[in-house]
């Protein structure tokens, strides 16, 4: 299903094509939630403080690649409305070629200096063993988000945006089941939480690869479009960086907190760690939004449509106010109640420290929309 977003009520074509991006999402939070909730509840504080101080480091570099896909994606978008298919399967095979060989670069040199990195977090040495391991093996599974971020991309782009969503809910649902099998009942500890993590993320990618293969076909490269075009690299890398810094700065400073954090010990790192899942669970669906946006500006700009950016702004912004005054006093309300979903009732300590992140950050939010 290919979405055209410059045509119909503006505020009703935005919701209906955002609310599969932000399920996806959602959805795509839980492969480190599951991690996370399981980890915390049958191993205990030490493995949740790994698992959760693995994930801000996975999330930023995640966050480069998803900037990388959303900037080629924006230009998808453009060509998509101005109906030149020819520009967008170029766009397509360059912008696929660029971001495989940043993954794999970005792959070896985390392997290669895995141990000054985690000196550099300021991980302790209760907390590193475990870290390392988990780190070590979910690095496997980085080519596969890379891939499974590109490829929804592009559906998005191209007005598509629930098949993500669907391969998400697969792939989620596999991962929660091998989480339970793996730290619950074959106890394997945090090696098990990241390997089914990047069995998960394999299938997704897989499954949305073979999609797209079957499903968009017209605009996929041919033989006649595998060359090199200098023009098109330079309106990815144009678009690409400026999305790429957007994703990664937020991101990049949550991961020099962790650092911090991580200076004041386990306890700490743990309620950070339950702290920050519960903090994207709550800003992530008006970001999605945004991104929605972006796709619906992308397309309209493309086919000419100004007025109607203009209109969609002031709605977007509109819609985007009221969910984040909402969610900000529900976190501030349920705080305690958020932060027992992620650690035994007994752990006070670590319910106290996340409580208080929370109602800070949480009066915040609106800053996001």
């Amino acid at each position: 299903m290919y979405r055209d977003l410059t045509k119909g009520k503006i505020s009703s074509t935005l919701i209906l094509f955002a609310l599969p991006m932000i399920g996806g999402n959602l959805l795509q939070q839980f492969y480190n939630i599951a991690d996370t909730l399981i980890v915390g509840r049958v191993i205990g504080r030490n493995a949740l403080a790994a698992v959760g101080s693995a994930y801000t480091l996975m999330t930023f570099l995640t966050s480069v690649f998803l900037g990388l896909s959303m900037g080629s994606g924006a230009l998808f978008s453009i060509y998509y409305g101005q109906n030149r298919k020819d520009r967008l399967r170029l766009a397509i095979l360059h912008s696929l070629v660029l971001i495989m060989a940043v993954t794999l670069l970005v792959n070896i040199l985390v392997f290669v200096f895995l141990d000054p990195i985690l000196t550099f977090m300021r991980v302790p040495d209760k907390v590193r063993p475990n870290m390392k391991i988990y780190l070590e093996i979910i690095f496997a599974g980085l080519i596969a988000t890379s891939l499974y971020n590109y490829c929804s991309c592009m559906l998005r782009a191209l007005g598509n945006s629930l098949a993500p969503l669907v391969f998400l809910g697969i792939s989620s649902v596999v991962n929660i089941g091998l989480d339970l099998l793996f730290i619950a009942v074959f106890r394997m500890g945090v090696k098990g939480a990241a390997a089914a993590t990047v069995i998960a993320q394999y299938i997704s990618a897989v499954g949305i690869l073979l999609y797209t293969i079957m499903k968009c076909r017209e605009f996929l490269p041919g033989r006649n479009d595998r060359h090199y075009n200098p023009g098109i690299l330079k309106e990815i890398t144009k678009m690409s960086s400026l999305t790429c810094v957007q994703q990664s700065v937020m991101n990049f400073g949550i991961l020099m907190v962790q650092g911090l954090v991580n200076s004041f010990g386990p306890v700490t790192m743990a309620a950070f760690a339950a702290a920050v899942k519960i903090d994207t669970f709550a800003y992530l669906p008006v970001q999605d939004f945004g991104n929605a946006f972006s796709t619906f500006v992308a397309q309209n700009y493309g086919a000419g449509q100004h007025e109607r950016i203009r209109r969609g702004t002031k709605e977007a912004f509109g819609l985007s106010m009221v969910f984040c005054i909402v969610i900000s006093a529900v976190v501030f309300i349920f705080a305690r109640q958020l932060m027992g979903i992620f650690v035994k009732a007994d752990e006070i300590d670590v319910i106290v420290s996340g409580v208080r992140y929370l109602r800070i950050e949480g009066a915040f939010y609106i800053g996001i929309g």
